[in-house]
């Protein structure tokens, strides 16, 4: 009887591993959404109206913030939040996440040979783009997991 109620554990254990894991996939997922389309338009903006690379990168980091914290606050708000609450939700349990999805897409723009000095048609920059998201994919999701894990963060 002890040896399955220990069994018992062992699969809720696995099972809440799962659903953090599913939980922090679509968290990752919803702040990859935000964050890209920041990210994405800031790099195009900054690349087609020819700003320096830093210029380029701050833009594209500015709207990835602001990207992700518009996404994050919407269900907030529509659930009756104030602004000020909604926001200062968001800061807590998105902004982490933002930060290391942000920093990690940075990095990949900037070491990825010819992403930062492409042109928009050429494929170098959407490559770049792509993998950038990527990155920031694969950076963001442990956080996501912990924060999940550790209930600062919940469902979207």
């Amino acid at each position: 009887m002890n040896h399955d109620h220990h069994n018992h554990h062992r699969v809720d254990s696995k099972e809440n591993q799962q659903s953090h894991s599913k939980l922090a996939v679509s968290a990752t997922v919803h702040c990859l959404i935000g964050c890209g389309l920041g990210e994405v338009a800031g790099m195009v903006i900054g690349t087609a109206l020819s700003f320096s690379n830093t210029n380029t990168i701050i833009l594209a980091v500015i709207l990835g913030f602001v990207f992700g914290f518009i996404l994050g606050m919407r269900p907030l708000l529509k659930a009756g939040f104030t602004y000020k609450r909604a926001f200062k939700q968001v800061l807590i349990a998105e902004g982490l996440s933002i930060a290391v999805m942000e920093t990690a897409e940075v990095l990949t723009e900037v070491y990825m040979p010819g992403v930062m000095q492409a042109h928009l048609h050429e494929p170098i920059f959407w490559i770049g783009m792509v993998l950038a998201l990527i990155a920031g994919f694969l950076a963001a999701y442990p956080v996501n997991y912990y924060m999940i894990k550790r209930g600062i963060k919940h469902q979207h």
